[in-house]
């Protein structure tokens, strides 16, 4: 189901077509989408529930879906070192342990929210995927888990977190 893609070098625009591609995919019953699907499909469900106390990944359907989106993404084009998770705070903290943290909007980068405006990755509540840094303040973006759909946003980066990094083709 597409997390057995292998790594390639990517196009950031790549990513962001496949995102503009899901845009109004919306929850079933539920709550339930097909990136919940696919994430319990693979190892990574397995190996992300031992971590966070050992509960069947059962329990991820139905459960809040944005990383698990942006997820997807990069297993479907096989964008290397997206990662994996369905934990927003564990994926930052992982492109932070990783070195592809920072504070610049790029294209394709993948964004973290708080939405009462902190600045510790302790407190990220939403991510998605950077369309565009509109030069104003505010940021272009695809996320799943909003609205109970895909939705293209514009968000101000005074609710931005931080930024990871994906290895893009150069």
């Amino acid at each position: 189901m597409g997390y057995k893609v292998p790594p390639r070098d990517v196009d950031p625009s790549e990513v962001i077509k496949l995102a503009e591609k899901q845009v109004g995919i919306s929850e079933g019953r539920g709550g339930q989408t097909k990136y919940h699907d696919w994430f319990v499909s693979t190892p990574h469900a397995k190996a992300t529930a031992k971590r966070d106390g050992g509960f069947s990944v059962k329990a991820y359907n139905g459960a809040q879906w944005c990383n698990m989106f942006v997820s997807w993404l990069g297993a479907q084009t096989g964008v290397k070192n997206m990662g994996w998770d369905a934990y927003t705070v564990q994926h930052a903290s992982w492109f932070k342990e990783t070195g592809r943290w920072g504070q610049k909007a790029k294209p394709g980068s993948v964004v973290f929210f708080d939405w009462d405006r902190g600045s510790s990755i302790g407190a990220i509540d939403h991510v998605g995927i950077v369309v565009k840094d509109n030069g104003n303040g505010t940021v272009s973006t695809i996320e799943g888990n909003t609205n109970d759909k895909v939705e293209k946003k514009v968000r101000s980066k005074s609710v931005i977190v931080g930024y990871g990094y994906p290895d893009y083709k150069a």
